[in-house]
């Protein structure tokens, strides 16, 4: 027999897919996004940005030194989650706090569970709550930056998001849902710019990156919640960090669920929780918590929606 027969563990087929060019798509994705912030913003923006990324891959790299482990600052994960962590953040926090963020997200979530692929809950929201916990004052309340302060004459250079104007009854400040749509409003460095966040998730599902199955069921269902509950459906879909959570944080391979009913139970519940917490929540926000606590579901709900394999159970036959 002249040919070797070769006997290798299974997939026996393989793409050319890598982490590394899906992080580069969905970095392409969130490029949008990030432009936005700079316009809406200004170079604190871009600061912020710069910060979070450089720590989140600084790092990663120091921790796989360490731990003695092959580095991975190559596959761009610690890219990704540098710029969903800013992204999360105030314009006109300060920049050692984003760095903070940075060792949370990589060292606490990522790292300490084995890297990437091994992590349970989302790292740059669950760096954020974290963040929360840790510098509230700094993290929430109605000191946002408005946009464009940059180029403002006022004295007033901060304002509430729109749930936090809705939460305090004043619903005559709040933005009108074009600007809401542009980004003209206060609110965290990417969630602000529903057109910017929209056009990274077409691209990522034209580049079949993710599956729009979780985006469209939580944001459907966060928009039949608000019906139902007598809400703004338009106010609570595009204000706060609604589309930049279902789209780029939600669909996150490692902590969500593989299957398709899983998915929609997935986001669903995220939907759920997150008009819940806005409606009946002490915070007016609600997409972090909402996100990471499915994160935690996911293994139940993993194992309550796994496929069954082909075939069936042999037949006991009694001797």
């Amino acid at each position: 027999m002249d040919k070797k027969l070769i006997v290798s563990s299974s997939p026996h087929m393989r793409s050319g897919t890598t982490t590394q060019k899906i992080m580069l798509d969905v970095i392409i994705a969130l490029v949008p996004a990030a432009v936005a912030a700079c316009i809406l913003f200004g170079w604190n923006a871009l600061l912020i940005i710069a910060v979070s990324v450089l720590s989140c891959v600084l790092c990663e790299y120091v921790c796989r030194k360490v731990m003695k482990r092959p580095n991975t600052i190559q596959d761009l994960s610690a890219v990704v989650t540098g710029l969903l962590l800013a992204f999360n953040l105030p314009a006109n926090i300060n920049p050692l706090i984003a760095a903070f963020g940075g060792v949370v997200a990589i060292v606490v979530v990522k790292q300490m569970f084995g890297g990437i692929g091994q992590n349970f809950v989302n790292p740059a929201l669950t760096a954020r709550i974290v963040l929360m916990s840790s510098f509230p004052a700094s993290m929430s309340g109605s000191n946002w930056v408005i946009p464009f302060w940059y180029k403002a004459s006022s004295d007033a250079m901060t304002s509430a998001t729109p749930l936090g104007l809705l939460a305090e009854g004043k619903t005559e400040q709040i933005p009108s849902y074009l600007n809401m749509f542009l980004g003209a409003r206060g609110g965290c460095l990417g969630e602000t710019c529903a057109l910017a966040l929209l056009l990274g998730g077409i691209y990522l599902v034209a580049r079949k990156v993710i599956s729009p199955v979780i985006p469209l069921c939580y944001v459907g269902t966060v928009a039949v919640f608000s019906l139902l509950l007598g809400r703004d459906v338009l106010l609570d879909l595009l204000s706060g960090g609604l589309l930049l959570g279902a789209i780029f944080m939600a669909t996150d391979y490692t902590t969500s669920p593989l299957y398709i009913k899983g998915k929609i139970i997935f986001a669903v519940g995220c939907g759920i929780l997150t008009i819940l917490i806005r409606a009946f929540g002490a915070m007016p926000e609600g997409v972090s918590f909402s996100i990471v606590l499915m994160n935690i579901m996911v293994p139940l709900i993993e194992r309550a929606t796994k496929p069954k394999p082909f075939g069936k159970e042999p037949e006991k036959h009694e001797a």
